[in-house]
Order: C-alpha cells, then sequence, then structure tokens
C-alpha cells in the first residue's frame, strides 16, 4: 500500500485513465478529509464495470467499516432482498457511497452513524464521479437525501421526486428513492412491510433498464 496523501479534495489522487482497481487501491489511502482517522478502513464501491445500474448510499455502516466492502450489513441484506423480488439480477449492479469512510459517534460500547457534512462529501466527490465515469451506469439510483442531494442538488426531495425517472448528465436516467436503512426503522411491522412493498415497487420501476428491454421507460423531456 503506498503513502497516504493529504489533499483538500480527492481530485489530485484520480489518475488519468482509472480502473476500479486501481481506484480501489488509490483510495485506500485517501487522507481527503478527516473522516479516515476515526474509520477502520476505506469502503470503496463494489460490482462490475459492465453493471448496467449503480446505486449509490450515504456512506458505509458499522457492517461495512468492518468488513470492508459496502451494503454487507442489515441494510445491504434489504437492499438485496429487494432486488431479487424486482427481478433485478445483482450482477447487473454495482453498489457504492458517496462518502467511503463511516463517519461514528460512540454510544456506550456501539458505534453510531452521524451524517457526513458538505465539506466531507465535497471531499470524497472525485471518488465517485471516478466510479460512474469508469461504470457508465445506464440507471443511476441515489438512495436517501444525502445521496440524492449529492448528485442532483441540495434543493432535491426525495419526497417529491421518489420513483421518477429523471434527466440528468450524469447517466441516461436516474432516480431517487429510500435508503434501505430506513426500511429498518420503521416503528411497526405493518409499516415497515408497507414500506418495503414500496421500495420494491420503486426497483420493479428500472428493472426493465437494467434488463435492457426495448420497451423501458423513458425519461421525460427537458
Amino acid at each position: 500500500m503506498g503513502r497516504a496523501v493529504e489533499t483538500q479534495t480527492a481530485a489530485s489522487l484520480i489518475p488519468p485513465h482509472p480502473t476500479l482497481p486501481l481506484l480501489r487501491t488509490l483510495a485506500a489511502t485517501c487522507r481527503a478529509c478527516e473522516l479516515y482517522e476515526r474509520a477502520t478502513q476505506t469502503v470503496f464501491g463494489e460490482g462490475r464495470k459492465s453493471a448496467r445500474a449503480m446505486m449509490v448510499g450515504e456512506q458505509p455502516g458499522d457492517s461495512e467499516d468492518r468488513m470492508g466492502r459496502p451494503f454487507v450489513g442489515p441494510a445491504g441484506k434489504m437492499l438485496d432482498r429487494a432486488l431479487e423480488e424486482a427481478g433485478i439480477d445483482r450482477d447487473l449492479v454495482y453498489v457504492t457511497n458517496v462518502v467511503k469512510h463511516f463517519k461514528w459517534k460512540p454510544q456506550g460500547k456501539r458505534r453510531i452513524h452521524e451524517k457526513p457534512n458538505a465539506r466531507e462529501i465535497a471531499a470524497c466527490r472525485p471518488w465517485l464521479d471516478a466510479e460512474i465515469a469508469v461504470v457508465k451506469p445506464r440507471i443511476l439510483v441515489c438512495l436517501g437525501a444525502t445521496a440524492a442531494q449529492a448528485l442532483l442538488g441540495k434543493a432535491f426531495k426525495v419526497t417529491q421526486h421518489r420513483g421518477e425517472l429523471l434527466r440528468s448528465e450524469l447517466a441516461p436516467y436516474v432516480m431517487a428513492t429510500v435508503h434501505p436503512s430506513s426500511l429498518l426503522r420503521a416503528p411497526d411491522d405493518e409499516t415497515r412491510r408497507r414500506e418495503i412493498h414500496r421500495f420494491v415497487q420503486d426497483l420493479t420501476r428500472i428493472a426493465p433498464l437494467v434488463r435492457d428491454e426495448p420497451r423501458a421507460e423513458r425519461a421525460p423531456p427537458p
């Protein structure tokens, strides 16, 4: 592993002709913000370069931080379940996060998630931009408000545009929905079942795009 590099953003660390393995290696020593100091390791995106869908969350959680892989904790298992129910092949999905280090605060023996701030998001953004440029997903899915606002603007509201296929320079199709971790925080079983069903419906809408079916729904004109 190379020497860690300190910088204001990760932009200077992105090579001219990146590959996913090279980006992952370089990100492992990123010190673009202070989050690396308390995180166990960088948690880079995971999936094939040929993936048709890219799903972007906020940041790795406790399980991801310990294992070094994205979406392997309870929320990741929920996402895998929803993808299966929506008829989406998990091998066609690349998963990553806006921020690559786990931001947390102690609560007894537990490490509790803290929302990354604007500076931390901006510092890490070049990694995500590079992932998008390499994978070139057909559909980019923002999971939760942090990812949606980082990619679609601070004024974007998931509650107003959830499940819509949007136009963007980032990918041919962009959609925002809730983060699967929100389903785990449902106050009761009935609410959880209802919200899981709605989440699956959102993913079902993009399934034809992932499968590259000829009648896939088009994004609205500008």
